[in-house]
């Protein structure tokens, strides 16, 4: 009975031992995953969702403004350099034009004007200033005619091509008195090879806007 006592004794020491030890393991381990907020073992929680602040909506300005950078070159199918060479011809063509005097050379006068112009509107313009009753004209006044010319605007432009209109002043002393003779020219220009060369030539006003169809 005595040796029964003893091993009871060892065993229920066992015991609280073990009690012992699980105790302090479950009081030091703090909660852990899902189990954080103190749920029932077995019980899911509903999901909570945050709602985002509302973020205020940017109205875009509907004033017409500059920005502090633009190239509208960027935009145009020419360069600053090709449309600059492609008015400055059309603006020396127009005063070369509108520049002659009754005793030159017609063959000559056309000549200059064709140095400008593409081969088949130099011989346009060969056939315009050398018909006699035009040079027949000049002569019988003694026409001598300065020009200078302007451009205004630019009324078409491809790749390849620009109308710009092109104003014209003219100062005119003949026998039958002096004046100074205002014109609007729509004076088309193409690329022909790396230059530029005169295509067309019409009033700005004549209902045309100049021949764009090379």
């Amino acid at each position: 009975m005595k040796g029964r006592d003893g091993r009871r004794g060892l065993a229920f020491a066992g015991v609280v031992v073990v009690l012992a030890v699980v105790g302090v393991y479950l009081t030091s381990a703090g909660p852990s995953g899902d189990d954080a907020s103190g749920s029932a073992p077995g019980v899911t929680e509903p999901s909570k969702t945050r709602v985002p602040g509302r973020v205020p909506t940017a109205v875009p300005s509907q004033v017409a403004t500059t920005p502090a950078a633009f190239d509208i070159y960027s935009y145009l199918p020419l360069s600053k350099a090709e449309l600059g060479a492609a008015a400055d011809l059309a603006r020396r063509f127009t005063e070369a034009y509108g520049t002659f005097r009754y005793d030159e050379d017609p063959t000559a006068f056309a000549k200059r004007l064709s140095g400008f112009a593409t081969v088949e509107f130099g011989a346009d313009l060969t056939r315009t200033t050398t018909a006699p009753a035009l040079v027949n004209h000049n002569r019988s006044d003694e026409v001598v005619s300065h020009g200078t010319a302007a451009v205004r605007s630019i009324r078409d432009m491809t790749a390849n091509m620009v109308t710009l209109v092109v104003g014209s002043l003219r100062q005119i002393t003949a026998k039958s008195g002096q004046k100074a003779q205002r014109d609007e020219f729509a004076v088309t220009v193409i690329k022909v090879g790396t230059d530029w060369r005169v295509y067309d030539l019409q009033p700005a006003d004549a209902g045309q806007d100049g021949d764009t169809a090379p």
